[in-house]
């Protein structure tokens, strides 16, 4: 027959309660148990003295006889000072998993290629923008006089003698502007 010291599990819903019994092997969770050895509560503060109550005399003898404790059970042990547990090494416990490694690697080749866009834009140098024809356009004006004046002060920059040709181009801008009503 083999006999395991376990935890068998009490209390309500949410609020668990356990205790440490010394049980056959082949028997369920909660169900007969040979002797009660302690009480473990996981609700109470790590450093309360009642969390884990545990009558270590009882626990040696079983241990003597050869019960297998679980994992959780040797903790307690070890930490009343029972049996002693060797440390466990996992080394992979910490590393991410298949999909969080491929989802890290996609994010540094999009960073990568990021940088190498930004790096290749930086590179070349950006095209000078052409400059636009400037269209000379009358400004806007608060009457036909000011429109006038200014059309004739250009035609004269234009040439230093009037011409006949300037004269008519004159005229005609005076006519076609209609007059602004204020």
């Amino acid at each position: 027959m083999a006999i395991s010291i376990r935890l068998s599990r009490g209390g309500s819903k949410k609020r668990p309660y356990y205790k440490i019994v010394v049980a056959d092997a082949r028997s369920p969770r909660d169900g007969r148990f040979i002797e009660k050895l302690g009480t473990y509560n996981p609700l109470l503060a790590k450093d309360d003295a009642k969390r884990i109550v545990l009558d270590g005399e009882r626990a040696k003898h079983w241990l003597s006889v050869g019960a297998q404790p679980t994992d959780r059970v040797a903790r307690f042990l070890d930490a009343a000072g029972v049996r002693e547990r060797a440390a466990r090494v996992n080394p992979n416990k910490g590393k991410p998993g298949e999909k969080a490694t491929e989802r890290a690697e996609e994010r540094a080749t999009k960073l990568a290629e990021a940088e190498e866009a930004k790096a290749a834009a930086a590179a070349v140098p950006a095209p000078e923008p052409e400059p636009e024809p400037v269209a000379e356009e009358a400004p806007a004006q608060d009457s036909n006089e000011e429109a006038e004046a200014v059309v004739a002060a250009e035609v004269e920059a234009a040439t230093a003698e009037p011409t006949p040709e300037a004269e008519a181009v004159a005229e005609a801008v005076s006519e076609e502007t209609p007059p602004v009503e204020g």
